[in-house]
C-alpha cells in the first residue's frame, strides 16, 4: 500500500500530468518536466521572475548576449543563455554557451545554457549536455536529458538510459520518455519497472506510455494500476485510459515516426498539445 501523505514529491501537480504536460517533438524535447517546482517564489524579486523575459534584449547582436552571458549578474546571464538559443551556431555562441551550461554559478543560468545548447546543436553542444547531465542541481540534469534527446538521442541512448536511475523524479522522468521514444515497444521493461516507482509523477508516465506497448503483460500491469485503490487518482485515472488506447495509433502521434512513417510531420511544435488517447 502507498502512503499518499508520504509521497515523494508531494500532491499531483496538474502541470505534469501526462496530458497537460509539453511533448517531445521528434527534433526536440517536448513530453519534458524542467520547470523549477521546489523555488520559493515569494522570495524572487520581479526582476528575477521577468528573467525569462528577453523582450529587453531582442534587438541587441549575438556579441552582446555573449557578453552578458560572461560578464552579467545572474538575471542578465539567464536572459542572455535563452537569447543565445536563437543566434547563429558560431564558435563564440557555442563555447559560451557550453562554459555556462558546465560551469555557471547559478543553476538557472546552466538549464537555459543547456537548453539553448539543443537549440543550435553540433559535436560541442553535444559534449557540454553530456558533461551537464552529471550537474549537481536536478533540474539541470532533467533539462540536459532533454537536450541529449533532441540533440541525437540515438547517439546518447547509454548516457540516457542511464538516468533512469537518477535520484530524482523529474530526470527518470524525462528518461523514460525519451527510451520510450526510441525503443518503442522494446521499452516495456523499463516501462513496467517505473510502474513501481516512488514517484506519482513516474508512474503516471509509465501508465501514460503503456499505452503504446500491445502487449499482454503492459495491460496486466495497467489493469492492476487502475484497480489499485491505494494508488493517486490522476495515476489510476491515466492507466485507464491507457487500457483503451490503440497501441499503434499512440506510438504514431506521440513519436511522430515510430511505425517508420515520414517523421516530417514529427517537426512542429508539439508544446501542451493533449495526446491524441
Amino acid at each position: 500500500m502507498r502512503d499518499d501523505e508520504a509521497a515523494a514529491d508531494g500532491p499531483t501537480d496538474p502541470r505534469v500530468s501526462p496530458e497537460r504536460s509539453p511533448g517531445f517533438g521528434d527534433d526536440g524535447p517536448a513530453d519534458v518536466e524542467v520547470s523549477r517546482e521546489d523555488v520559493a517564489i515569494g522570495e524572487a524579486s520581479p526582476r528575477e521572475l521577468a528573467a525569462t523575459d528577453v523582450t529587453p534584449i531582442a534587438d541587441d547582436d549575438a556579441r552582446d548576449h555573449v557578453e552578458r552571458l560572461e560578464c552579467g549578474d545572474a538575471v542578465e546571464r539567464q536572459r542572455a543563455a535563452l537569447a543565445l538559443a536563437e543566434a547563429d551556431p558560431e564558435p563564440a555562441v557555442v563555447e559560451a554557451l557550453a562554459a555556462a551550461g558546465l560551469r555557471d554559478d547559478d543553476a538557472d543560468v546552466r538549464q537555459f545554457a543547456v537548453e539553448a545548447l539543443a537549440k543550435v546543436g553540433g559535436e560541442r553542444a553535444e559534449r557540454a549536455a553530456r558533461a551537464v547531465a552529471d550537474d549537481r542541481d536536478p533540474w539541470v540534469r532533467a533539462e540536459a536529458v532533454v537536450a541529449l534527446d533532441r540533440l541525437d538521442r540515438e547517439a546518447h541512448a547509454d548516457r540516457i538510459e542511464a538516468a533512469l536511475a537518477d535520484d530524482h523524479h523529474a530526470v527518470r522522468r524525462n528518461a523514460l520518455v525519451s527510451v520510450f521514444k526510441r525503443r518503442g515497444e522494446d521499452a516495456l521493461g523499463p516501462l513496467l519497472d517505473a510502474v513501481d516507482d516512488e514517484s506519482e509523477r513516474v508512474r503516471e508516465w509509465a501508465a501514460h506510455l503503456l499505452a503504446g506497448v500491445d502487449d499482454d503483460r503492459a495491460r496486466a500491469a495497467l489493469r492492476a494500476v487502475a484497480a489499485d485503490e491505494s494508488e493517486r487518482r490522476i495515476v489510476r485515472e491515466t492507466a485507464a485510459r491507457a487500457l483503451d488506447a490503440d497501441p499503434r495509433r499512440f506510438r504514431r502521434q506521440f513519436t511522430g515516426a515510430a511505425d517508420g512513417g515520414d517523421a516530417a510531420g514529427a517537426r512542429a511544435d508539439r508544446l501542451n498539445r493533449r495526446p491524441d488517447l
